[in-house]
């Protein structure tokens, strides 16, 4: 199951504290004071891995708390630090604070670390306080709390390609073409309903990532249909290939719908490249679609491209043109 949001509680450990002891030595009535200091409470740490795909565990475990550090004991011995929490997610995680929406790390390298809640500090013990004038201090320091948090991971998909297209033009059945991935596919609206993500091998060694997108309709940066929920996910894509069916009424309409839903999402969504793709080509002439690939549509950046995923009719062609697109943007 892919979940891509969750709350989270964390507590850091707090400081342990130092001890108040005195030597007790023989032939020594008058030790000094010899009390250690108090350990260091342990850190929550949150780690990009890239193994990971969904913040599903954080359902089932949304508490996180390091261990407490031991408190200073005699003989100026300090205490342990407490352990420290390490915290596994997907790359392309962000932590925001829940409260004021702050986004406090952005994980976008795999083996990426934040520190999301220190450990509190501990005490001092009463070796410390030691002077000419008081030369037997009774007092210690206490440990220091550590530090408490109510945060948000939130999941963005790191893609090369970003799959943008009206429910039903063919991404999922491109998709499960062009990679390994295996997403539902079905003839209706919105058979995708979460994200999918395929890894595309291209000659000997090479490779690129590319993000099918649940269908976009008209409002849905407004939240119509599955809405915001899923555009965050084409932010972080390099190139958008837009995907629009041969058998449209209106080609330049459908991409123009598709471009404003996420301009008004995103503005950053109009500095990307975007590719348009019209799907579906084996159910028309081939002269009427020879005809429709020399005009390039208004605000794209290339001529539309021809495909059919059922006779896998320019589906090479596709993947050297992104290789070749990926590689210069």
């Amino acid at each position: 199951m892919f979940i891509d949001y969750a709350e989270v509680d964390v507590k850091a450990g707090d400081g342990g504290s130092g001890a108040v002891t005195f030597r007790r030595e023989k032939y020594v009535p008058k030790g000094g004071p010899s009390g250690g200091n108090g350990g260091k409470g342990g850190d929550i740490i949150i780690e990009a891995h890239h193994n990971l795909s969904t913040l599903l565990d954080f359902r089932y475990k949304k508490h996180y708390k390091a261990k407490n550090g031991e408190p200073g004991a005699s003989a100026l011995k300090d205490g342990k630090n407490g352990d420290d929490v390490l915290i596994k997610v997907p790359v392309g995680t962000i932590i925001k604070d829940n409260q004021s929406q702050k986004i406090l790390a952005d994980l976008n390298e795999d083996g990426k670390r934040f520190v999301i809640a220190k450990g509190g500090k501990g005490g001092k013990g009463n070796s410390n306080f030691a002077t000419p004038t008081n030369q037997a201090p009774r007092f210690a320091e206490s440990g220091k709390p550590g530090e408490e948090k109510k945060i948000i991971l939130e999941l963005k998909l790191l893609a090369d390609v970003g799959l943008v297209g009206f429910p039903n033009a063919g991404k999922s059945t491109l998709i499960s073409k062009i990679s390994a991935a295996r997403p539902k596919i079905a003839d209706y609206p919105f058979t995708t309903l979460e994200p999918v993500l395929g890894i595309v091998k291209y000659k000997d060694y090479q490779s690129f990532t590319v993000a099918d997108i649940p269908g976009i309709i008209e409002g849905a940066h407004e939240g119509k249909g599955l809405g915001h929920k899923f555009l965050k996910h084409i932010e972080r894509t390099k190139i958008l290939l837009f995907l629009i069916e041969v058998t449209s009424e209106n080609y330049q309409r459908d991409y123009d719908i598709l471009l404003n839903e996420l301009n008004s999402f995103s503005p950053a969504m109009a500095k990307k490249m975007k590719l348009v793709a019209f799907t579906k080509t084996d159910l028309i002439e081939e002269a009427q679609l020879k005809k429709l690939t020399k005009k390039k549509l208004k605000n794209s950046d290339s001529l539309p491209i021809p495909i059919s995923s059922a006779t896998n009719q320019g589906i090479n062609a596709l993947i050297d043109f992104l290789w070749n697109s990926i590689t210069k943007s």
